[in-house]
């Protein structure tokens, strides 16, 4: 309802406008949801934009539009500060969003494109050398709802997952593995230097031992390929059973290998050539990447004739131009940067539209247990499993966790709060509103609340309202989280929504009331049960009727 309300608001400003013979309303009034309601449900600053235009002080435009102004869906009018325009709206008005919320029901929040954009959010595509630690959990969570919220807004979304198992990364996996191999044959060898040493590989060692029934006593090619098959296919396996545990999934897993067989890098080199985009120096190939935005010119071909990762990265994108996504948008750590610019500075010199590639960047994440950070390294095999932090957990507690704080901050996840089975834990806190109130529809015998039959005029007092406004902001959330890469705030907005119901389900009865107000409130309550529900669904956590 409150792009309708904008709307028509704005109308009946631009109205008032033209009664004062100030001709067509100037195109950059604004109409603002207000943030504290004292201030009004909605402001608008077109007395301070059109203060020089008519010739008169803010407030001056700002009292002759006021008095012009129908009351329509105003309880009251104020002016305040230099010339802004408070809107208070109408107890009977506010009413009619809950009715609107009734009526969605679950697909309130959502919206339906004719033509969907088509987009495809790129997530987690960790090295294939390791089982999942806690530090790739927040990306599987922020990615998985950003996915959920473009769906919301009716994106047509694919989730990827990019498998990079090329590469000298790979090939000091193979080796680390081989070497955990021989162990099972009592031959001892040096795990390489930069290699892997997490004793996760013992125990792929030993299913290998089982599928191979030979030593492989040299690691020579044929061995290193046998064993990169068997690395990585296990590692893939591993990553998409502790993401499954986490309630993350993907419609694609594209690996990096098929850009290669299918010349798909060579052919992107040529696109960049022929658009003058890159040079040599030093026996390499650069792209030109300063020159159109990036950072800093960098390698694409190393002088003995190895591609780099940004090559392939770049091969990659235009990988996923030509499958036909609009829009592609990759959820990367913050010490990606640099790179990013490179790519993005690549797609221009493509030609490729400059919203096609977005980044959503992420600061990292660190435990905290009895007040101190636990320190972890993939590669010294000091790490915390995200299998386990999700077993002992719970998959609801550590989505919302990862997702609680803005993805450009550091993340502390608090071990003793996340524990927490109390009010204090904002995951509980959320959860046993929507428990409250199924418990309060189950003592009412379930009545089916008509969206249209019952009578929401009782429901007049302060918190009533204020919950009401609190609910119609949902759609705004959605829309504000997803396209400012910013699904804390959906997180945050489901918190200040259990805030606004708990003391107001305390404080006001509902079953034992007068019978008019008890159908007004419950139907207030089944507005509330239908945001929290409709918000847990796009976190991706459950929606329990008791706790």
């Amino acid at each position: 309802m409150i792009e309708s309300l904008r709307a028509h608001i704005l109308g009946l400003l631009a109205t008032s406008w033209r009664k004062l013979g100030l001709g067509d309303p100037l195109v950059d009034i604004e109409i603002k949801r207000s943030d504290r309601s004292e201030f009004g449900d909605f402001s608008s600053n077109i007395a301070l934009v059109g203060a020089q235009r008519a010739k008169v002080s803010p407030r001056e435009l700002a009292k002759r539009l006021v008095h012009e102004l129908p009351e329509t869906v105003f309880s009251r009018v104020e002016i305040a500060g230099p010339g802004f325009i408070n809107l208070f709206l109408r107890s009977d008005v506010i009413q009619s969003q809950l009715r609107e919320i009734l009526e969605a029901g679950d697909t309130f929040g959502r919206a339906v494109q004719s033509n969907p954009t088509q987009i495809q959010i790129e997530f987690v595509s960790s090295n294939p050398t390791g089982p999942l630690t806690v530090g790739h959990g927040r990306q599987a969570v922020l990615g998985d709802v950003l996915a959920s919220l473009y769906a919301a807004l009716g994106y047509r979304v694919t989730r990827e997952y990019y498998c990079n198992d090329e590469g000298q990364q790979i090939d000091l996996l193979a080796e680390s593995l081989w070497v955990r191999y021989q162990e099972q044959y009592k031959d001892s060898h040096e795990i390489p230097e930069d290699g892997y040493q997490g004793e996760y590989l013992i125990s792929v060692a030993r299913d290998l031992k089982k599928d191979l029934a030979r030593s492989f006593p040299k690691f020579d090619d044929d061995t290193k390929d046998r064993f990169r098959y068997a690395a990585v296919d296990r590692m893939k396996k591993w990553i998409t059973n502790d993401l499954a545990e986490l309630g993350v999934w993907f419609n694609l897993w594209f690996f990096e290998a098929d850009l290669h067989r299918a010349g798909k890098v060579d052919a992107a080199l040529k696109l960049l050539r022929e658009k003058h985009g890159v040079y040599e120096a030093d026996g390499a190939i650069w792209l030109k990447a300063k020159e159109h935005g990036g950072a800093k010119d960098s390698v694409l071909i190393r002088s003995d004739g190895r591609p780099t990762y940004l090559m392939v990265d770049i091969a990659y994108h235009i990988n996923k131009h030509e499958r036909g996504f609009d829009r592609v948008i990759n959820v990367q750590g913050a010490d990606h940067h640099a790179e990013q610019t490179c790519v993005k500075a690549a797609l221009r010199i493509l030609g490729y539209p400059e919203d096609f590639l977005d980044y959503a960047s992420h600061q990292f994440v660190s435990l905290k247990e009895g007040g101190e950070t636990l320190k972890m390294s993939t590669r010294a095999g000091r790490f915390i499993l995200l299998r386990d932090l999700v077993e002992e957990l719970g998959r609801d507690v550590v989505r919302y966790f990862m997702v609680a704080r803005k993805p450009e901050s550091h993340l502390e996840f608090d071990l003793d709060l996340a524990r927490a089975q109390s009010m204090d834990n904002p995951v509980y806190y959320i959860q046993y509103a929507h428990t409250r109130i199924f418990s309060i529809f189950s003592k009412a015998g379930m009545p089916e609340v008509s969206p249209t039959k019952v009578d929401l005029s009782p429901l007049e007092a302060r918190e009533e309202l204020n919950l009401i406004k609190q609910l119609d902001r949902f759609p705004d959330v959605v829309k504000e989280a997803a396209l400012g890469f910013a699904p804390h705030l959906l997180a945050g907005y489901a918190l200040d929504l259990a805030r606004a119901f708990h003391p107001y389900y305390t404080e006001y009865r509902v079953i034992g009331t007068d019978e008019k107000l008890m159908w007004a409130r419950l139907a207030l309550l089944r507005g509330v049960q239908t945001v929290l529900h409709n918000c847990l669904e796009i976190l991706g956590m459950s929606v329990p009727e008791a706790m």
